[in-house]
């Protein structure tokens, strides 16, 4: 309909009565229209409030139903008691709350002094001095006192002609002859060789006393980094679960009031029990590890427990090591050993190839001959001084087999040498590639823990927000945890390749 046509009609209507009444039926036809309009109006209002409050009821109901469905179809939800603490067990607690405190060298200080396989090595060195000694003994005079005392029941016949061809008998009744016998060793080639070989003999002793304490002290090492693993990692996971079980009552009360569904509170609390589980394992786990430290230490089961103290500053700073410097197989405890093993077996050698050399030696005796029929009478005094060799001069050639033996020994001594320097060089080869990449590692891995931290702050910021779900917060708490803990794992890695290091080099002190 045209504009203006429209303003004449509601500007002038009677001016226009006569148009109106040509187009009764467009007039008729208008107004039946805008009737319909406005009582369309009128009813769509009406039904937009009642669809409204249809709306309204069917979201009530539908909350109603599925608290009651919740109820029945699964089991009653209960507020988790996550402020419970979770602690070790009665015989950890002693441990985690004693007074005594160990650090690295004060163990390893413990350990060379109670330690029942190095008092047994100390003590097999003194037994060696002492077997020297005995063995050495026999260059000093040897004085040895005998006696014969002698009653005849029939005096025998001295065999002296007579008359008439009778013997007589010439001996007494009664006889005492004590005896002193002094001998001193000039020459011996057996002496010699006991006494060229004694200061051998106690450098190996020592040697296998220096071995052990280079086990003890990476033993202990080893042990206590282990412990102290085990207790960082629970504290983080006491962080953790004390992280998780806040989410797990803010889900709770999420999921209450509406704003979360219910797989979110059973996704937290899932992951809670999980970290509880990690944290029950690594409370028993250490338990155990602080049983070896002691048995390395020779810390005796009576005594009063202890903890373990460190100083984290000094343990970043004596994590490095100097890996340019070149292996020297003479600083190997292994080396030197089979070192002294080889000038053994050539003095073996030397003293076979000189078995022929005679053995000299001097004596005295001196003698006391108490002879008579009713006691012991009148002493004859007898005395005398001389020398003694002795010679080999043909044994079934014995000697020359036993040098040829002793040189395959010496062959076997020089493989043996061989092989060291090889399994040597792989230790260190292995301890030093070992590391590297677990300190490259180890560099990574601890960017990856400021990554995840952030990472977790933010996702737990959006999931509060409503932006994210909460698989993305379970997501960055397990990332969070994984890169702590890997990141422990590799440092305490990375302190123990050190040691394998140093020890492949032979550079450990103690």
């Amino acid at each position: 309909m045209p504009s203006n046509y429209k303003d004449s009609i509601f500007k002038n209507p009677d001016k226009n009565f006569n148009l109106i009444k040509h187009n009764s039926f467009k007039f008729k036809l208008l107004m039946i229209t805008s009737c319909r309009f406005s009582r369309l109006i009128s009813y769509n209002m009406g039904a937009f409030r009642f669809f409204l409050l249809i709306g309204l009821f069917l979201i009530s109901s539908f909350t109603f139903a599925q608290t009651n469905r919740s109820s029945v179809l699964a089991p009653p939800l209960v507020i988790p008691d996550t402020n419970k603490k979770i602690t070790v067990g009665a015989k950890d607690t002693n441990i985690n709350h004693t007074n005594l405190f160990f650090t690295l060298r004060q163990c390893i200080d413990y350990a060379l002094l109670h330690q029942p396989a190095l008092n047994r090595s100390l003590i097999g060195q003194d037994i060696t001095k002492e077997t020297n000694a005995v063995n050495l003994a026999a260059w000093l005079p040897q004085v040895n006192a005998s006696g014969n005392l002698i009653h005849y029941i029939q005096v025998p016949n001295s065999n002296v002609p007579l008359a008439a061809g009778s013997t007589t008998r010439g001996a007494t009744t009664n006889s005492f002859v004590p005896e002193l016998a002094v001998s001193q060793a000039i020459f011996s080639p057996t002496l010699l060789y006991t006494k060229r070989t004694a200061p051998l003999l106690v450098e190996a002793s020592k040697e296998v006393t220096d071995s052990t304490k280079i086990f003890l002290v990476s033993s202990i090492t080893k042990s206590f980094y282990n412990v102290l693993l085990t207790l960082e990692q629970i504290n983080i996971l006491k962080e953790d679960t004390a992280r998780l079980g806040k989410n797990v009552r803010d889900t709770y009360h999420q999921y209450i009031g509406g704003i979360v569904d219910e797989t979110d509170y059973e996704e937290a609390t899932i992951t809670l029990n999980n970290s509880k589980a990690q944290l029950k394992q690594a409370n028993e786990n250490v338990t155990p590890q602080f049983a070896s430290l002691k048995q390395l230490m020779g810390y005796t089961p009576e005594l009063p427990q202890f903890n373990v103290s460190f100083d984290t500053t000094q343990m970043m700073q004596g994590i490095h090591i100097d890996t340019a410097q070149q292996l020297r197989y003479e600083n190997r405890i292994e080396f030197k050993q089979l070192n002294t093993q080889k000038i053994l077996q050539n003095e073996l050698i030397h003293y076979y190839n000189f078995q022929w050399v005679p053995t000299v030696s001097a004596f005295f005796n001196y003698d006391l001959n108490f002879q008579n029929n009713t006691g012991l009478g009148t002493a004859y005094q007898t005395s005398l001084i001389g020398l003694s060799f002795s010679v080999p001069i043909f044994t079934g050639f014995a000697r020359l087999h036993n040098v040829q033996k002793a040189k395959l020994q010496a062959k076997l001594l020089d493989w043996d040498e061989t092989d060291l320097k090889t399994l040597i060089n792989t230790q260190y080869t292995t301890a030093l590639a070992n590391y590297k990449g677990n300190f490259y590692n180890l560099q990574l891995l601890q960017k990856n823990v400021s990554l995840a931290q952030r990472t977790y702050f933010v996702v737990d910021l959006q999931y509060k927000s409503g932006i994210v779900a909460y698989l993305n917060v379970i997501t960055a708490e397990s990332n969070l945890i994984q890169s702590e803990i890997s990141y422990l794992n590799a440092l305490f890695q990375v302190l123990s390749n050190k040691i394998d290091l140093e020890k492949a080099m032979g550079s450990i002190t103690y």
